[in-house]
């Protein structure tokens, strides 16, 4: 029997395979929103076993795991790193069509070499082979991020982070890969928090070395950081939001009294006007990334936290949310329209969860381009729950028919792990088996490399070119 992953893979027809393997598989990664940990790859980390490269924090796993009936002990819990690979292991054949399969075997085959299929019987074997090869050099942080061929990683960093990773980085000579900060601040939009709300706000403080007593001081030491992570490279934002702030009835003389007397220990009204300070305060930052020629992120739509007793367990990001199905068109052109009118409208990739949004998130982002610059305003890639065969293309189709495709800046892995850059080539693989289908349907012309060179602007050329300064 041929290999599962073979050299083929996706690729259905001859037209594809021209396409992937001509103009997109060899191309460099620009992983521009990713969650992986920098004092790792600063300290160029050496990972004992599969488990711990593979299995400590993917909470897509953990969800499949808890599905088919498996311990949490064996999940989050204390049982040993082999015992939770050999669960693993055995639940691999029941993700039969969940994107978990694909990317299991992939990543067993890339870097690894390993074409087996992952079972109880191969278990032992697998781990075994890949604990020898994780001692290797080529196999650590740095290697493996070679390996790929990564030219920029972005990390996800808070305000407050010392991004003391990121400065040793930027002076070892001998590390190709540009790691750089992105500066994430949904903590700071968090009013009605109480407690932890003002502990967040007293570490900016420290850190900012600005006294925070009311909203300009907040602003203040939020510039402060801005500056900062500037200085070591950043060159976009992130926002993880239910959805965009919108103006409304706004009273900046209110809200400001109102934070004050939270950050004072009293939260008398934070919930009545949350919205309008985190309106107040994003509007405000995102005309300091236009200021910076940022890119700005705005990951929109997620459920988050909805079992809140396995919350008060295992704490925040454990695999417990879920789409949510909140209205978006409006906020969105809103908010836009608020910093565009003011000409202070960064580049903007706007990221959509739900897939009854696509089209609504392939629309709006034309309403807002131009500026002198190629697709200033991006729909991006799909993410989270669509980061999986159907929603990528769905996430494509709504692109191509309501925007341009040949704008578009491609993948990303948004991920924990170092062995999720196939995700970037199942993306590429998918990519040109679609344009492929075209061709061969009639829809596009027979030229292969004018497509080839789309396909590879796509994959890489146009976030290059997003994400100069």
């Amino acid at each position: 029997m041929s290999d599962f992953i073979n050299h083929n893979f996706i690729l259905q027809s001859d037209i594809a395979q021209q396409l992937y393997h001509n103009y997109a598989k060899d191309l460099p990664i620009i992983d521009y929103h990713n969650h992986l940990p920098p004092d790792q790859i600063s300290n160029n980390h050496q990972f004992d076993n599969l488990a711990q490269i593979w299995l400590s924090g993917d909470h897509y796993k953990w969800r499949a795991m808890r599905t088919l009936g498996v311990e949490e002990k064996y999940i989050t819990g204390e049982a040993s790193d082999f015992e939770k690979f050999q669960k693993w292991s055995e639940i691999v054949p029941q993700t039969l069509r969940n994107p978990l399969y694909h990317w299991t075997h992939m990543e067993l085959k890339n870097p690894f070499g390993i074409s087996k299929l992952l079972n109880t019987q191969s278990s032992h074997a697998i781990y075994e082979q890949t604990r020898e090869q994780l001692k290797e050099p080529s196999f650590s942080t740095q290697g493996l991020l070679n390996h790929f061929k990564v030219e920029m990683v972005g990390t996800t960093d808070d305000p407050i982070d010392s991004l003391e990773f990121h400065k040793a980085l930027s002076l070892n000579t001998e590390f190709n890969t540009k790691v750089l900060p992105t500066f994430r601040p949904d903590k700071v939009f968090q009013l009605s928090k109480g407690d932890v709300f003002r502990a967040y706000v007293q570490k900016l403080s420290d850190v900012s070395g600005i006294k925070i007593h009311h909203l300009d001081s907040l602003l203040e030491a939020l510039d402060e950081r801005i500056n900062y992570f500037d200085s070591l490279g950043c060159v976009a934002s992130d926002h993880g939001l239910k959805y965009l702030p919108k103006k409304g009835a706004f009273n900046l003389a209110e809200v400001n009294s109102t934070f004050i007397r939270v950050i004072n220990g009293d939260d008398t009204g934070a919930l009545e006007v949350e919205d309008s300070f985190v309106f107040y305060i994003l509007s405000e930052l995102c005309s300091k990334y236009h200021a910076k020629n940022w890119a700005q992120q705005f990951h929109l739509g997620p459920l988050r936290d909805t079992n809140k007793g396995k919350l008060a367990i295992l704490g925040a990001d454990t695999g417990y949310d879920s789409i949510g199905d909140y209205p978006q068109a409006d906020r969105m052109a809103d908010f836009f329209n608020y910093l565009d009118t003011k000409d202070q409208l960064a580049k903007t990739i706007i990221y959509n969860v739900n897939p009854a949004d696509n089209a609504v998130f392939g629309s709006m982002i034309g309403n807002f381009q131009g500026g002198n610059m190629k697709g200033k305003i991006q729909f991006g890639s799909g993410w989270w729950y669509q980061d999986q065969l159907d929603g990528m293309t769905e996430q494509i189709n709504a692109l191509s028919n309501y925007g341009l495709i040949s704008c578009f800046i491609g993948m990303l892995t948004d991920s924990r792990s170092f062995l999720s850059y196939s995700r970037h080539e199942y993306f590429r693989r998918l990519l040109a088996n679609i344009f492929a289908e075209d061709i061969i349907k009639g829809y596009l012309p027979h030229d292969v490399d004018m497509i080839g060179k789309v396909i590879a602007d796509i994959c890489y050329h146009n976030a290059v070119a997003y994400f100069k300064k």
